[in-house]
């Protein structure tokens, strides 16, 4: 009987893309069977922290912080250029305000990269309200906060809410790094051992190369998952988001990962996970 592993992943339609062929069943091989647990990347990063999950989607941030008890999976990641996190507000000319001590911005989660790279380009910014990231431009828009860093879809949405782009955080982190942007990454627990690792990393590839080979697969899985998000809304994430990195993260891709890792240690900012 094939052994059972407790997988966590979001409900964004890049992971239920990725994951849906192992998941579903659709592998023609699998010494797995699966227990799953499909969550917001706060909660991920919250469950691995308290080691609950074999092999959990994390934000890198929080990656950086459970190195001790998980190892980096070179599949099932997200990272990539265009694709990084934005600081959205009502008017572009709150940048200036950014040192006021009232001023608020809102983030999706304490351990998110979002939250890292906001960290790295404003330090200044104090005042951040820790809300799950669908309602961050509800929040901006009503002026609950002055300010939100916007995710996934958000990209795609936020002139719909009548916000603008003060800054693309993950722009800002290629220009001033000439690195593709981490986002988000698939880890495993160490004491699975080298060979079902290897093996995990193996299925994850294969997975994700069954939903390259037929795009369409994935589509019901992803839809099922990703609440009100309209078809076409949902097939631009995926292909934002899923890349070669997805596949393999390669030497551009873990110089990249390295260096994030490098700023947030500088910076102090892996203390009090």
């Amino acid at each position: 009987m094939s052994e059972i592993i407790s997988l966590g992943i979001s409900t964004c339609p890049n992971d239920t893309f990725i994951f849906d062929a192992w998941i579903n069943g659709k592998l023609d091989k699998n010494e797995f069977r699966l227990r799953c647990y499909l969550e917001d990347v706060s909660t991920l990063n919250r469950m691995a922290s308290k080691g609950k999950l074999d092999v959990v989607k994390v934000s890198f941030y929080a990656y950086g912080m459970l190195m001790d008890k998980y190892t980096l999976l070179n599949a099932g990641g997200a990272l990539g250029r265009g694709c990084g996190p934005m600081l959205v507000a009502k008017s572009k000319e709150i940048i200036g305000k950014t040192g006021d001590p009232d001023f608020t911005v809102a983030v999706p989660g304490r351990w998110t990269t979002a939250n890292l790279l906001l960290c790295l380009y404003r330090p200044e910014i104090r005042n951040r309200v820790f809300m799950k990231f669908d309602r961050i431009m509800p929040a901006v828009a009503c002026g609950d906060v002055d300010a939100g860093v916007v995710i996934h879809e958000g990209r795609f949405t936020l002139e719909s809410y009548g916000l603008s782009v003060v800054e693309d955080l993950g722009d800002w982190w290629e220009r001033t790094t000439g690195k593709p942007v981490p986002l988000g990454a698939i880890v495993a627990k160490r004491s699975l051992g080298g060979d079902k690792i290897s093996a995990i990393e193996s299925t994850i590839r294969k997975s994700l190369q069954a939903a390259f080979d037929d795009p369409d697969s994935p589509f019901e899985f992803m839809k099922k998952h990703a609440g009100e998000m309209e078809p076409e809304v949902i097939r631009k994430h995926v292909e934002l988001y899923v890349n070669r990195y997805s596949l393999d993260y390669g030497t551009d891709g873990m110089d990249a990962i390295n260096q994030l890792m490098e700023c947030a240690e500088e910076k102090g900012l892996f203390d009090n996970f």
